[in-house]
């Protein structure tokens, strides 16, 4: 993928800092993902509601079985849309399965993606909302993968990352906050509520 804002080529292999290895979650603990007690300490609407409207595009990266997508998809409306890319099928398939059960699924389009690409060259300068929750410490090559998350965004588009706190140091969340800021992207303000229990940062496509 090339952009206007896209970060030097040099950057794009640039690992994660040195100590962390990446390691996917395995797809058969997916529907734990989707327990409902985890809306006691993490609700999609809440946190979700300011970033997306009615008719938007949003691209969430690896939505495991759905936690958020649903209401991604509820937010976007008919008139939206929404894609989903995961490395794992198995994932894919238990996400679209879910979003048959709440009559969701014509709202999205899942995608595999490989280790090494997102495959979402073709959203360039369209999306309004990216969604990375919990998934970028996981990646090989994650200097690439924010490159291409921002090159997505149409202007005015925002990326939300969240990481959880333990599983991904704060040295490698530190880091991908400097490949978002290398990718032409803008840090703003993130809302007190989105702070506790987890490491996020919303970013803004000027």
């Amino acid at each position: 993928m090339t952009s206007p804002a896209s970060p030097a080529s040099h950057r794009l292999d640039e690992p994660l800092p040195s100590g962390h290895r990446p390691h996917v979650m395995p797809w058969w603990l997916g529907p734990l993902l989707v327990n409902p007690l985890r809306r006691l300490t993490t609700d999609p609407k809440a946190l979700l509601a300011p970033l997306v409207k009615l008719g938007d595009t949003a691209l969430e990266i690896g939505p495991g079985y759905g936690f958020f997508t649903r209401f991604l998809a509820e937010a976007v409306g008919q008139d939206g849309r929404v894609v989903c890319v995961d490395v794992q099928p198995q994932m894919l398939r238990g996400l679209e399965r879910r979003l048959d059960r709440f009559r969701l699924r014509g709202r999205v389009e899942t995608r595999q993606c490989s280790t090494s690409d997102l495959g979402v060259e073709d959203l360039d300068a369209s999306v309004d909302l990216v969604v990375a929750v919990n998934v970028v410490h996981e990646m090989s090559r994650p200097a690439a993968a924010l490159a291409q998350m921002a090159g997505t965004l149409r202007s005015g588009g925002r990326l939300w990352l969240v990481e959880p706190r333990g599983h991904c140091p704060e040295n490698v969340f530190r880091a991908e906050l400097r490949w978002l800021e290398q990718a032409g992207l803008r840090r703003i303000e993130e809302p007190q509520r989105t702070r506790a229990r987890r490491q996020a940062a919303t970013f803004l496509r000027p």
